[in-house]
C-alpha cells in the first residue's frame, strides 16, 4: 500500500467515526507529520499510541476522539499489526503471569514512583475505580466504592481478611478501622508494600510483598480489588481454586475487575508494552468457566461508566501537578501517561470495557445480603 492510500484509508476510517484530519472539532485530530498514516496502517494501536507520544498528532479532545473511535470499532477494520500477532502468539504458548513474570507488573507500573500516585490519586490512595452515585468528588467516590465493597463483604469485627492485590493499603486500612476486621494483604510492588506499611502502621494489618499464589492460610472473606487484570486467562481458574481453598465454608469471595465484552487473550499492544505488561481484561465467559463448580455467583454489578469520571478526575489531577513532576519524568512519559488516561476514559466512555464487582460464595451457603446496587 502507497503513502497515498493510506492516507486515503486513514482519512475513510475517521470520516466513518465522524472525525475530521485537521478540522475544528474538539474530538478532531491535528496532524503533524505526514508520516503518521502509513504507521497507523502498518501498526495499528501501536502506531496510533507511539505517534501520539512522538508528537505526531494531537487532539484536544483526545478521550473524546477515542471514545468515537471505539463506538465504531475502527481499528478491527485495519489488517491486524505485527505486535498484535506477536503477542497473541506468546500468550498462547507461554504463561505470562506465571510465578516467574509476577513481579515484572509490579517494576514497570506501580513502582514508577509514589509522588506520581499521591498527586493523582485521592486521599486514601485507591487505584481502581471510584463509585459516584452519590459522590460529587474523587474523595467521596473513593470512599462510597470502598464502603460498599465492606457492606457487600458483609464484615463484622474480628473477621479475618485476605486482600489478593492490595495496592497502597487503602481498602486494608478503611476495613480495619471502620469494621474492626484483621487483613492481609499481598502486593508484587515493592513501592506499593512500603507504603501500605506506613499507612496501616499501628493497625491488625500484615502486608506481604509475595505474589497471591504463595498465601497461605483460612479466611472468613478473601477480595481482590482492580487485581483480577494482571491473572491472565491461563490463570482464572488456579485463581478460584485458590480462593476456594483459603475461603472458610461460610466465608465471601469479592472480585472488582475492569471487563471485556468480549473473551481475549492479550491486551492492546500499545497499553502492554507502555502501561501494563503481561495483563489483560477478563470476560464474563472466562470468568464464568473459571469459577463454574467452585463458586456461586451471588452478585454481579456493573458501573463501568464511573471508570470514565474517575480517569477524567485522576487526569485533571496529574495535569495539574505536573509542574511539579515534570523534572523527573519528562514530557514523553506527561504524553504517554495523558494518552493512557484519556483514551482508557473514552474506552469506557463508548463501553468497551465494563467495571464489575462479583460477590461470590461456596455451594450450599445461605445467601448473603451482598446486594446493595
Amino acid at each position: 500500500m502507497n503513502q497515498k492510500k493510506e492516507k486515503e484509508t486513514v482519512l475513510n476510517l475517521m470520516e466513518m467515526a465522524g472525525i475530521t484530519v485537521n478540522g475544528d472539532k474538539p474530538y478532531d485530530i491535528c496532524i503533524h507529520n505526514d508520516k503518521f498514516y502509513e504507521r497507523v496502517v502498518q501498526q495499528t494501536v501501536l502506531g496510533l499510541g507511539e505517534s501520539y507520544m512522538d508528537k505526531w498528532w494531537d487532539c484536544r479532545a483526545l478521550d473524546r476522539f477515542i471514545e468515537k473511535v471505539l463506538r465504531v470499532d475502527l481499528l478491527s477494520r485495519v489488517k491486524q499489526d505485527w505486535a498484535t500477532t506477536w503477542n497473541l502468539l506468546k500468550a498462547k504458548i507461554f504463561n505470562l503471569q506465571n510465578t516467574r513474570r509476577a513481579f515484572t507488573i509490579g517494576k514497570i507500573h506501580y513502582d514508577i514512583g509514589n509522588e506520581l500516585y499521591l498527586k493523582m490519586l485521592d486521599k486514601r490512595m485507591q487505584y481502581t475505580c471510584g463509585f459516584w452515585e452519590d459522590a460529587q468528588s474523587l474523595d467521596r467516590a473513593q470512599e462510597a466504592k470502598l464502603d460498599m465493597i465492606c457492606k457487600k463483604l458483609d464484615l463484622t469485627p474480628g473477621m479475618e481478611i485476605l486482600e489478593l492485590g492490595c495496592g497502597f493499603g487503602g481498602f486494608a486500612k478503611y476495613a480495619a478501622q471502620k469494621y474492626g476486621v484483621s487483613v492481609t494483604g499481598f502486593t508484587v510492588s515493592e513501592k506499593q508494600a512500603k507504603f501500605a506499611k506506613e499507612l496501616c502502621k499501628g493497625l491488625p494489618v500484615n502486608i506481604r510483598l509475595d505474589d497471591y499464589r504463595k498465601a497461605p492460610g483460612l479466611y472468613d472473606r478473601i477480595v481482590s480489588i482492580g487485581m483480577i487484570e494482571h491473572v491472565g486467562y491461563k490463570n482464572y481458574r488456579t485463581y478460584m481454586k485458590l480462593t476456594n481453598h483459603l475461603l472458610k465454608d461460610d466465608g465471601i469471595a469479592f472480585v472488582h475487575t475492569i471487563g471485556s465484552n468480549t473473551s481475549c487473550r492479550i491486551c492492546n499492544p500499545w497499553t502492554t508494552k507502555y502501561i501494563f505488561p503481561n495483563s489483560m481484561l477478563p470476560s464474563i465467559a472466562q470468568i464464568g468457566k473459571a469459577m463454574e463448580g467452585i463458586f456461586v455467583m451471588e452478585d454481579w454489578q456493573n458501573f463501568g461508566e464511573d471508570y470514565d469520571k474517575t480517569l477524567m478526575a485522576w487526569y485533571k489531577n496529574f495535569k495539574q501537578a505536573w509542574p511539579e513532576l515534570k523534572q523527573k519524568y519528562g514530557n514523553r512519559f506527561f504524553r504517554m501517561w495523558e494518552y493512557y488516561l484519556l483514551t482508557a476514559a473514552g474506552g469506557f466512555r463508548s463501553r468497551q470495557m465494563q467495571l464489575w464487582q462479583i460477590v461470590m460464595t461456596k455451594p450450599g451457603k445461605t445467601r448473603p445480603d451482598c446486594r446493595i446496587s
